[in-house]
């Protein structure tokens, strides 16, 4: 199967679960078409946006960062992240990100349910 990118919804969640500014998200496939697996998105966060603290329960996401840099806390401690670095957050954790940078930093998020 081929999925055209012309085919991929995009939207903008402005204060994702609580962060500062807007996040573009474009979602590689829909939810209902796959198993085990309730996300698969492109997600761009710029300059001083991101995502709010939350947790993950019966499931583990991947943030598979592929460019700029940022600040993510992961169960309440602050690590720097950046292009080519993968944060994992397991069933029990929570984690946050916030572009620190000047670019955007934009990530693949996978969500797997168990």
């Amino acid at each position: 199967m081929i999925i055209k990118r012309e085919d991929m919804k995009t939207e903008v969640r402005d204060a994702m679960r609580g962060g500062p500014g807007s996040v573009k998200m474009t979602h590689l496939q829909g939810a209902e078409e796959m198993r085990n697996c309730r996300l698969l998105s492109e997600i761009v966060l710029p300059p001083g946006a991101g995502i709010g603290e939350h947790e993950h329960i019966n499931e583990t996401e991947y943030y598979i960062i592929t460019a700029g840099e940022g600040i993510v806390v992961d169960n309440g401690v602050d690590t720097p992240v950046k292009a080519g670095e993968v944060v994992a957050t397991p069933h029990g954790s929570s984690h946050s990100i916030t572009n620190t940078g000047s670019v955007d930093l934009s990530m693949i998020a996978v969500i797997v349910t168990y």
